[in-house]
């Protein structure tokens, strides 16, 4: 028999796979783009999320479905249940597409579309044992469901060429590259920028972040300047590597210097960014960096790594550095800090890219990929017609709305 397809007029029904969206720029993306998909009237969009993550998503549009998923997560507890239990649940929906925001998803769930957002290579920074064997199984599970997704998003150019694993050629119409966006609540304050003398870095705090790397070069930066201090926003994603940069701070005596603020509310991230002198992202591997273009959105100048996803997202608007030499990311930061004609001048620069970056034109065009992998395969039992409703089966997915 031959497959229908989804018509024009026909409202397509995406489950969104929200289980892996539990901190950091996970939760920033999705929340961001869901409040804009919610606007476009070709989608239903149903978001399943495990009972931890509810506070996550509160503000969420009433348009979107909540289904609250009741199991404890762990990494292998998690994939086991998405692979097996998550398409049961994705075809009694009536799903037209199962959009995952992470590298992976349930491999036979509907219309599968992932987003290309973790690098695996960052398992090739790791010492302990545990956390290789996770990358390099988080790798494998990317390349297989970027292999038997229907489309896939990448967040950069970078993440399409190095979550690619070679096979770009043969993927090259599957995967749409797709920015990622900034909140227009991060601006210019109409203090100066830089009114206080200290630098700042914002992200979780695990390995690629290189924390330790920009330690030591703010070590070499006090030997000329020691007025010069360094704050740090973000959680302990990481327990044994913060504890790596809390001994490495006391080795090196900045202990009045640098100060680890734990995770900031984004009214306290906006005044860090506006306030600093200087934002440094010294990351070795990003597949885009939401603080890079928070950062420039608030008229901050920024210094930063000359590696993966940076350059791309910075263009000229930064001086970049070399991420592994402490010597070179010192002097850098020191000519940013020094020179207030420099300082100006990537600061009008940097809000002038960040108008590029805009989390309504990211969900747009992540709708049209959706729309695009439900068109592109077989119709079933879950078209609707726009603006009308069906019945969705029960199963142990708690409603909370």
């Amino acid at each position: 028999m031959k497959k229908l397809s989804i018509s024009e007029g026909t409202r397509v029904r995406v489950l969104i796979n929200g289980l892996h969206a539990r901190s950091g720029g996970g939760v920033t993306y999705l929340r961001n783009i869901l409040s804009h998909m919610a606007e476009d009237e070709r989608l239903e969009l149903h978001l399943f999320l495990l009972a931890d993550q509810h506070d996550l998503f509160t503000q969420i549009d009433n348009r979107i479905r909540i289904h609250t998923l009741n199991f404890r997560p762990g990494f292998w507890y998690l994939l086991f249940w998405e692979q097996l239990v998550l398409p049961i649940l994705a075809r009694r929906l009536g799903a037209d597409v199962t959009f995952s925001s992470a590298n992976y998803g349930p491999l036979f769930a509907p219309a599968q579309v992932i987003v290309l957002s973790n690098a695996v290579a960052v398992g090739t920074m790791e010492v302990r044992l545990s956390r290789r064997i996770y990358w390099r199984t988080l790798a494998l599970v990317t390349a297989i469901s970027l292999v038997t997704c229907r489309r896939a998003i990448a967040v950069s150019d970078y993440a399409r060429n190095a979550l690619s694993f070679g096979l770009g050629r043969w993927l090259d119409g599957k995967i749409k590259v797709v920015h990622h966006g900034v909140s227009t609540h991060f601006s210019p304050g109409k203090s100066t920028p830089g009114a206080k003398p200290y630098l700042l870095a914002v992200g979780d705090i695990y390995i690629q972040k290189n924390l330790h790397t920009l330690v030591e070069a703010l070590a070499i930066i006090q030997r000329s300047s020691p007025g010069i201090r360094l704050k740090i926003a973000g959680g302990r994603t990481d327990p044994f590597y913060y504890d790596k940069i809390v001994r490495l701070i006391a080795q090196r005596g900045l202990e009045d210097s640098i100060e680890l603020l734990g995770e900031r509310s984004q009214e306290e991230l906006l005044a860090l960014y506006r306030d600093c002198a200087v934002f440094v992202f010294p990351s070795t591997v990003e597949t885009f960096g939401m603080p890079l273009v928070e950062a420039m959105a608030c008229g901050t100048p920024i210094v930063c790594s000359n590696t993966a996803a940076m350059p791309e997202i910075v263009g000229d608007c930064a001086v970049q550095f070399d991420p592994l030499d402490a010597e070179d990311m010192a002097d850098k930061i020191l000519r940013v800090f020094g020179d207030a004609d420099i300082a100006q001048r990537l600061a009008h620069l940097g809000r002038e890219r960040s108008r590029i970056f805009c989390w309504e034109k990211t969900a747009r065009m992540t709708a049209d990929v959706l729309v695009e992998a439900a068109r592109s395969g077989a119709g079933h039992s879950g078209q609707q017609k726009a603006g009308q409703k069906k019945d969705t089966h029960k199963t142990d997915i708690v409603e909370s709305r």
